[in-house]
């Protein structure tokens, strides 16, 4: 895959993301388990508690990847795009099951949720340069 160039700005939403997704995973592990607990819907065939370690591991490999793997950065916006898809049903979940949780304690503060979901996944294809590269391809 050739190597698309970013800009500073680019590269400062990565970085943050990469920290963003760093933190996160340590609240798997910690202060914030019972409240991803909650965000694991029920129809998972999964033990909550596996589910959010598991997306804890993956949330470290992503946020480090973000921050070192420069080499592979659209590799790895492409493999954190599809993971914010892929939580995205836990969201869901919470809104419609009216789960408190992260502070989301009202209808309305979970469905404002569900909208920044496609703002992480855009900020995530452009600050890696994936949407670039997919414009790059399409040409």
């Amino acid at each position: 895959m050739e190597n698309i160039q970013t800009t500073k700005t680019q590269n400062f939403f990565r970085i943050l993301l990469g920290i963003f997704m760093i933190t996160a995973a340590f609240g798997h592990f910690t202060f914030q388990r019972a409240d991803f607990q909650a965000q694991v819907p029920n129809w998972v065939p999964l033990d909550k508690d596996l589910v959010v370690i598991l997306s804890g591991i993956v949330e470290i490999a992503l946020g480090l990847g973000m921050l070192f793997l420069k080499k592979y950065r659209i590799y790895v916006g492409f493999a954190l795009a599809l993971f914010y898809v892929l939580v995205f049903p836990g969201n869901i979940a919470q809104y419609i099951n009216g789960t408190s949780a992260f502070g989301l304690d009202t209808d309305q503060a979970r469905l404002i949720r569900l909208f920044f979901q496609p703002v992480l996944i855009f900020l995530t294809l452009w600050s890696t340069g994936a949407i670039a590269f997919l414009r790059q391809k399409a040409s």
